[in-house]
């Protein structure tokens, strides 16, 4: 559906049976935001589950002024002879992979969507802030699936329905419990206890310390130099539950948030975490500036993140940004420890004719 130039909403519908998902992706986010104030919205074109018609309603700014800061979603029932449709749902946004990101997913249990024109949702879905600095809002598009699914009464009782999987979240409580933990991990003066098995089977490098014949498969207390507690903690985390929230949540320290995503992008190619290596490295892509891209820069060549690398490389190609990173905390280091990026630097982006070439010379 349009809305104005250069922002408009689209919807692909995922076929199943009596369950189905439609994605809704706004593109031109920040139109969008632009020009539908609060309480105004935008519908998704019709889509069909359970032998009913639903449409999305999206306001991006609220749908009334104590949620003027938020995006929120509803899920309205369409069918003019419908009545009391019973029906739970799911809005979630969808990472760059198509997956949703838990942080930012909700549920809800059956409703009962009494007539045509009846809506339910969250008016709270997500806090624009913590979106627009989290890594899910990509060349301004946002991607919101609903899975919808109708449930039907067989001899006057509800079928069943399968939820969602939520595995994640019963790890998350294993963890967060201590429940059955072998292991006591002592990281700057810091414990933090975990399971041998979880983190065997998330990380090849933890299965050859914790199961192989490496020292630390015989003892119950590992100790670990050279990392942050809370560096430690996040990627405890992210291998119960594969979310960051440290990352995906707004901060008013954006550079804390880079501070952190480096850090755990050394852990995370450290411990082979695939999954968080791509994260890390796409959120640091993603907020290059002055001041980190040295320290970013030197990140990438000493351990070998291309897109990272390019990513910085691009930045670089402005002469007032050479200038800045020269200025900046991170340049010496880079300069001493990988000054074959900076001849690398000067020959593919560079040309010799700019005075700031001579100034790395």
């Amino acid at each position: 559906m349009m809305m104005a130039e250069h922002c408009k909403i689209s919807a692909a519908i995922v076929a199943g049976s009596d369950e189905r998902s439609c994605v809704l992706k706004v593109d031109g986010y920040s139109r969008a935001k632009a020009l539908l104030k609060n309480g105004k919205f935008v519908s998704s074109p019709p889509f069909s589950v359970g032998g009913h018609g639903w449409v999305v309603r999206y306001f991006p700014n609220g749908t009334d002024k104590i949620y003027a800061y938020h995006i929120s979603v509803y899920l309205r029932l369409e069918s003019a002879d419908a009545k009391d449709v019973k029906a739970k749902f799911t809005f979630s946004v969808l990472d760059k992979n198509g997956e949703p990101v838990p942080s930012y997913s909700r549920t809800h249990p059956v409703h009962t969507f009494s007539t045509k024109g009846s809506d339910w949702g969250y008016h709270d879905f997500v806090k624009r802030a913590d979106l627009e600095a989290s890594a899910h809002l990509r060349d301004d598009c946002l991607t919101i699936r609903c899975y919808v699914t109708v449930t039907k009464e067989i001899n006057g009782e509800e079928e069943t329905r399968v939820p969602p999987g939520d595995l994640h979240k019963h790890l998350g409580d294993l963890l967060k419990n201590k429940d059955a933990a072998d292991l006591t991990f002592q990281v700057g003066g810091q414990t933090f206890s975990a399971h041998r098995c979880v983190l065997a089977a998330r990380s090849s490098v933890f299965k050859a310390e914790l199961l192989g014949a490496m020292e630390e498969s015989s003892g119950s207390l590992i100790e670990i130099w050279d990392m942050e507690p809370d560096v430690f903690e996040s990627l405890l985390h992210f291998i119960y539950t594969d979310s960051v929230p440290v990352l995906e949540m707004a901060s008013n320290k954006g550079g804390t948030d880079m501070v952190m995503a480096t850090h755990l992008l050394v852990a995370a190619d450290r411990y082979n975490i695939g999954r968080l290596k791509l994260i890390c490295e796409e959120k640091l892509c993603t907020h290059i500036d002055s001041n980190m891209v040295a320290t970013s820069l030197a990140l990438a060549e000493q351990h070998g993140f291309h897109d990272l690398k390019g990513a910085c490389l691009q930045f670089l190609s402005c002469p007032s940004n050479v200038k800045a990173m020269m200025a900046s905390d991170g340049y010496e280091h880079l300069k001493s420890s990988c000054p074959s990026v900076l001849k690398e630097l000067i020959a593919r982006i560079l040309p010799p004719e700019w005075d700031v070439a001579k100034d790395i010379v």
